[in-house]
Formats: structure tokens, C-alpha cells, sequence
């Protein structure tokens, strides 16, 4: 059944009157935890891909563009099948778990494919398949475990704990080079062992939320009607483009890089600094939403990153604001990335949670794929600094507008 109008807009805009929970469910931490052993395991070989196939097995810029091209875009093209299939079976732990031990298998499938280029193509596009089915319905479950008046909050937990194993990855992985004298194979390895970790915390802890639904009034056509309510249409869409003018993090990466001189040898470390300011805030920031409004928290983030691409492209050069902007790109994942899934879940019937929010995510992560595109091409034909003005310009102009649109109704 629908969510009545009214009630919808309250929920959305955090304004519900009901104290929130202190404390999250415990469904919530058992996802955060598989999520965390996840991260861990993936940014282990995020960490040392580029490394691994540029350094190792040789790659010219253009295979290694495409490659990653086809890792970043591979997730956008199965979310809304991922989401679909876990609504109209009632199997979102199901569905999620095939996901995460898709990406686990693809991690010894890395040490299979050698140093065939094809070979390596067909599992990053696998393991980044594994990742699109299950995020839409690990979010439904999410959702579906906590009370309305705290979603931001459980979002911000979960993505907290994600955000650790995000840390961590990129310290393991060095650690183990350090250990087996540089060999990306036990990297490769070490990585599946931890992956099946997290399988196994799912099957053990997460409780699914079946219910009893009329599989065919869980249909495609039912799912495409959600972009004709009024709220959720306008979620999605401002979604998608302020995801336009985001720039992507290896961008904002190589801007640092490129602006301040930092050496290569620290450069991995980067992502670490976004991360630290990600896990401190997310929690926190999710609590803000659920009080002031789940939109405002979203647009803030976006204001933030806005701050961050001036500073990258300001006139000074200081190592202090290196510091800055990189924590200003922390507080825009911590203000955005969680806080969207609790923005959008309300305006959601609940058979078609996990396929609503697979909409939301395709229709962002595409048009930050088109984003990507659009940004080398002006770094190419501009150079940096009046690449990154245009972006920071366009940014503050979209975001002003869904200021001032309003798309979630106070």
C-alpha cells in the first residue's frame, strides 16, 4: 500500500514528531558489519589495481581508461534488476548474498585470469555485477529494519561501518605486498579469504524481511509507475542531476596530486583522508537529517563539495587547504550517500523498496558515469583549474535550483 501523502512528506523531511531509537537495530549493525568486512576486502584490490595493471602487466592509458570505465559503469547496469528480482521473490538477503559472493568468487578469478587483459575484463565487470545486484536490496533491508523516524541514522551507522573496511583495505593490502614481497597474487588471494568472511556474517546474522507480497503486483510496470509520483519522481530526478556535476573521486584525487606535487608514494593515501572524515560524520550527520530534513543534509554535502573544487581551484596553494578540500570531500559522502537512500525509502511502498531505491542509485551512478566523461574531456580541452571552476559553477547553480524547487515537500 502507499504511504499516504501527507505522512510521506513528514517522513522525508526528517520531521516526524516520535523520539528516535537510541540505538539502531541490531539487523543494521549485522549489515554494517558484513559491509565492512566487504569493503575491506574489495578496496584491498582497488588499492592495488592500477599498480597491477599499469605497473605490472603494462597497460597503455587507454586499456587502463576503458577497464576502469567498464569497473566504475558495470554496477549501474543491473541495480534495478538486483532490486526488482529481491521485491518480487521476498528474497532480499537472497538476492544480496548472491551479489556478495559473486564479488568474492571474481577476486580468485583475478588470480585465474593471469595476465590476459580480456580475461581480467570479464571479472571486474562480474565482481562490479555482484556489487549492483545487492546494494539495492541490502539498502531495502536496511530500511525495512528501522523505525521512519530513524533512518538517517541507521543509514549513517551502516555507512560508517562501511567506511572502516574502506579504511582499512588499502593498509591491508599493504601490508600483505610488504609480507609476500610484492605479490599481487597473495594480495588477490587475501582478499577472497576476507570476502567469504563477509558471506559468512550474512548467512549467519542478517535477518531477512520476507513478508507476504503478491508476486504479481510486484511487476515491471508497477515499479516504472513509481517515477509518476510526484515526490519520487523529483528525488530521482534532482538526484541524478546533481550527480551530473559531481566530479569523481579519482578526478579530485589527481586535482590534489597535480595542484600540490604530492608524491606518488603517498598518493594511495588520499582516499584515506576522505574516508577518516566519512566515518566520523556519517553517523552524526545521519542523526542531523533525521531532526532538520533528509533534503537540506543531502544539498548541504553537495555545498560542501562546491567549497572543496573552488579551494582545488583557488589561487592558493597552501598544503592547509589541501587538508580542507579533501575534508570537505568527506563531509559530501557523509552528508549524501546515506542520507539519499533515507530521503528516497519513505516515498517507497514497501514490496518495492529494494526496486525503488535500485531507481534512485541507477539514475545517479549513470549520470556520475556521464559526469566522468564530461570532466576529462573539459580537463583535456580547458586544462585543470578552469575545468574545475565549470564543474564547481555548475554544482552551485544545480544545487541552488533543487534548493529552491524543493523536490521532497516540507
Amino acid at each position: 500500500m502507499y504511504i499516504a501523502a501527507s505522512r510521506t512528506s513528514d517522513l522525508a523531511a526528517g520531521t516526524d514528531r516520535k523520539p528516535a531509537l537510541k540505538r539502531v537495530s541490531a539487523n543494521v549493525v549485522a549489515l554494517g558489519m558484513v559491509s565492512l568486512v566487504t569493503d575491506v576486502s574489495s578496496e584491498m584490490v582497488t588499492a592495488v589495481l592500477p599498480l597491477y595493471l599499469v605497473l605490472g602487466l603494462g597497460l597503455n592509458p587507454v586499456q587502463f581508461g576503458l577497464l576502469d570505465g567498464l569497473y566504475a559503469g558495470a554496477t549501474a547496469l543491473v541495480r534495478v534488476l538486483g532490486g526488482h528480482l529481491a521485491d518480487r521473490w521476498r528474497r532480499l538477503k537472497a538476492v544480496a548474498g548472491f551479489g556478495y559472493g559473486l564479488s568474492a568468487v571474481c577476486k580468485l578469478g583475478l588470480v585465474a585470469a593471469g595476465s590476459s587483459v580480456a580475461a581480467i575484463g570479464v571479472v571486474l565487470a562480474a565482481d562490479r555485477t555482484g556489487k549492483g545486484l545487492r546494494t539495492a536490496p541490502r539498502d531495502a533491508l536496511i530500511s525495512l529494519s528501522s523505525t521512519p523516524d530513524a533512518l538517517g541514522r541507521s543509514f549513517g551507522v551502516h555507512r560508517a561501518l562501511d567506511t572502516v573496511g574502506a579504511f582499512l583495505g588499502p593498509l591491508v593490502a599493504m601490508a600483505v605486498l610488504a609480507l609476500s614481497l610484492g605479490s599481487y597474487t597473495s594480495v588477490f588471494f587475501t582478499s577472497f579469504c576476507v570476502a567469504a568472511i563477509a558471506v559468512l556474517l550474512l548467512a549467519l546474522f542478517v535477518r531477512d524481511h520476507s513478508g507476504n507480497v503478491d508476486r504479481a503486483a510486484v511487476s515491471l510496470r508497477r515499479a516504472a509507475g513509481l517515477l509518476r509520483q510526484n515526490d519520487f519522481r523529483r528525488v530521482t530526478l534532482w538526484a541524478a542531476l546533481l550527480g551530473l556535476v559531481t566530479v569523481g573521486d579519482s578526478f579530485v584525487y589527481l586535482v590534489l596530486q597535480r595542484r600540490w606535487e604530492i608524491a606518488a608514494t603517498f598518493f594511495p593515501l588520499l582516499p584515506l583522508g576522505t574516508a577518516g572524515v566519512y566515518l566520523v560524520l556519517a553517523v552524526p550527520l545521519g542523526k542531523l537529517a533525521d531532526r532538520v530534513g533528509r533534503w537540506p543534509v543531502f544539498l548541504g554535502g553537495h555545498g560542501a563539495l562546491c567549497l572543496a573544487l573552488v579551494l582545488l581551484c583557488g589561487p592558493q596553494a597552501g598544503i592547509w587547504l589541501a587538508v580542507v578540500a579533501l575534508s570537505l570531500h568527506g563531509v559530501f559522502y557523509a552528508a549524501t550517500d546515506g542520507v539519499l537512500m533515507a530521503a528516497a525509502g519513505p516515498l517507497i511502498p514497501r514490496d518495492l523498496r529494494a526496486t525503488g531505491m535500485a531507481v534512485v542509485q541507477t539514475g545517479q551512478a549513470v549520470a556520475r558515469m556521464l559526469s566522468s566523461v564530461l570532466f576529462g574531456l573539459a580537463w583535456t580541452l580547458w586544462d585543470l583549474r578552469p575545468a574545475v571552476l565549470v564543474a564547481a559553477v555548475c554544482l552551485a547553480v544545480v544545487a541552488l535550483a533543487a534548493a529552491l524547487v524543493k523536490p521532497v515537500r516540507p
